[in-house]
């Protein structure tokens, strides 16, 4: 069973960043993928960034291609989410996931029910 944690929300202003932790316990860091979605007020959750269990494969969201950065540091059990360049349209709960997954990209890493297991989610508020 993992278990994961997140951290490092808040609230900030339009143009500025945030990088967002996950750190994960409870099961073998190395085998799984993992990655971030979001759920604003009255929205589906949505995918935002994956990345593959050696870090080298990562696959964003359209909406965050340039400006957000995925990565993870098997040191520390940690994946992080660098915002950068943030817009009141990211505000939302930000969720880490995270599968015991070991092929390569796929496709399902974009949706929410490839993933076992699911952080609390922390607040991330973007004000304009």
């Amino acid at each position: 069973q993992v278990q994961l944690v997140e951290s490092g929300g808040g609230l900030v202003q339009a143009g500025d960043s945030l990088t967002l932790s996950c750190a994960a316990s409870g099961g073998t860091f190395s085998s799984y993928t993992m990655a971030w979605f979001r759920q604003a007020p009255g929205k589906e959750r949505e995918f935002v960034a994956a990345i593959s269990r050696t870090g080298a494969t990562t696959y964003y969201a359209d909406s965050v291609q340039g400006r957000f950065t995925i990565s993870r540091d098997s040191g520390k059990n940690t994946v992080y989410l660098q915002m950068n360049s943030l817009k009141p349209e990211n505000t939302a709960v930000y969720y880490c996931a995270a599968v015991n997954y070991v092929g390569p990209y796929s496709s399902s890493w974009s949706s929410s029910r490839f993933y076992a297991y699911w952080g609390q989610g922390t607040q991330v508020t973007v004000s304009s």
